[in-house]
């Protein structure tokens, strides 16, 4: 059973994102307040209060059925609404004439118990409240807050004068406007409030989306400009050289000789240039990977700590790690719910041991750990002799560990070992 439900939370739960379990958790609130308000306000008022009358039994149980059916209608209307609140998709004009003719319904009925003296007066606001509000919730996302307001101020003008006909009391009609101006409030705050706070919270994450796009449009530029630095002047000498041989070529002069092996030497120092500036572009530096890892978590509402000092580890070593740190800190912000990391780096009996420790929900955690990310990750470890461990900690925890061990006679400098032991206390 407990395996049941963990399946059903990383299948439901985990595997979205925060802005899709926010929007999850809206619909089912919302579908839950259409629910609550005719089991508790038109239920259990119309059978207590209707007297034992055929005529009066059998309206009443047909204003409960419209009511009931209200409900089914409304939640089916919910994510459809929604959708065209977010600018998703259209809803179709006729979206709204059944809940329309199920209120209109159910507010007859209403009026005609109210006319035969079957409902007393707060009985009948409470019913009337609970069939505004099936209709309102959906209708609320659907159209701008100024029309639906009017709409609603010319509906409580109407109820009151045909309750006032059908049973005059000024006190009734003061009762009916406030009923409508409830049921009014509520769905404009509870739907339409709930939906502005998923549109903003949808907003940012495009806006997270297409940040992420422009740096990786922009680290392309960069890479273009080094290229172009790196080859431009080479092959406009190259180009000029080959130039001059052809002509020194075509009048016998030996020069030509001389010339195309410049060519040459110029166009083996353009490639070893050109391998220079990729394997600084594919290799990660540590330090600059645990400083913007900190500084993106922390961005995201993420407390970090770091607890590491790379210097006096050799080039490779960093480069590895560097990567783990960057797949490491993707992995929380895209797959878990953390509010708290940690980055330890720890130097014992000549292996690096980093350490990536965040808590949020195992499922979330661990969705990656047999993604391609992390055996990416595996395979470049395993290129320098390290290996990467994935494991949870905890109840609710998740933890990384990359060991690769150092060249024999790497020297270090006084601060790793003192940021060793320093790290080597918090993970141990």
């Amino acid at each position: 059973m407990l395996g049941r439900l963990r399946g059903w939370q990383r299948r439901y739960w985990g595997e979205r994102s925060k802005a899709e379990r926010v929007e999850l958790q809206s619909v089912v609130t919302w579908n839950a307040t259409i629910w609550v308000f005719p089991l508790s306000w038109l239920l259990p008022p119309i059978t207590v209060g209707l007297h034992r009358h055929p005529g009066a039994l059998a309206l009443g149980a047909l204003l409960i059925a419209v009511g009931l059916l209200q409900c089914l209608v409304a939640c089916r209307l919910t994510r459809p609404a929604l959708d065209h609140y977010l600018g998703r998709s259209e809803l179709h004009a006729r979206a709204h004439r059944g809940p329309a003719l199920l209120l209109a319904l159910a507010l007859a009925l209403l009026v005609t118990l109210v006319a035969l003296g079957r409902l007393n007066g707060p009985t009948s606001r409470m019913v009337l409240g609970a069939v505004l509000v099936s209709f309102g919730m959906t209708y609320a996302l659907t159209v701008p807050v100024a029309v639906f307001l009017r709409r609603a101020a010319a509906l409580s003008a109407l109820l009151m004068v045909v309750l006032l006909l059908a049973h005059p009391s000024g006190l009734g009609a003061a009762a009916t406007a406030l009923a409508v101006a409830f049921a009014t409030a509520f769905t404009l705050l509870a739907a339409r409030c709930g939906a502005w706070t998923l549109a903003v919270l949808w907003e940012a994450e495009r806006g997270r989306e297409i940040q992420a796009r422009l740096a990786v449009a922009e680290e392309r530029l960069r890479f273009g400009r080094d290229l172009h630095d790196v080859l431009g002047r080479n092959l406009s000498v190259i180009s000029l050289k080959s130039e001059l041989a052809v002509q020194l070529a075509r009048r016998g002069r030996p020069e030509a000789v001389e010339q195309m092996i410049e060519v040459q030497r110029i166009a083996q120092e353009s490639q070893r240039e050109v391998r220079a500036v990729v394997r600084g572009y594919r290799e990660a530096d540590l330090g600059a990977e645990l400083a913007g890892a900190q500084g993106v978590l922390e961005a995201a509402g993420i407390g970090c700590e770091v607890r590491a000092e790379p210097a006096g580890l050799p080039a490779g070593v960093q480069s590895a790690l560097g990567w783990v740190v960057r797949e490491a800190t993707t992995n929380v912000l895209r797959h878990g719910d953390a509010r708290r990391c940690a980055v330890g780096l720890a130097v014992r009996e000549g292996v690096v041991v980093l350490t990536v420790e965040n808590d949020g929900v195992r499922s979330a955690a661990t969705g990656t750990s047999g993604g391609s990310g992390l055996a990416g990750l595996r395979e470049r470890l395993a290129a320098v002799g390290g290996t990467l461990a994935a494991d949870v900690a905890g109840e609710d925890g998740f933890r990384l560990v990359a060991e690769v061990p150092l060249p024999e006679g790497t020297p270090l400098s006084d601060e790793v070992p003192r940021a060793a032991r320093e790290v080597s206390d918090v993970t141990s």
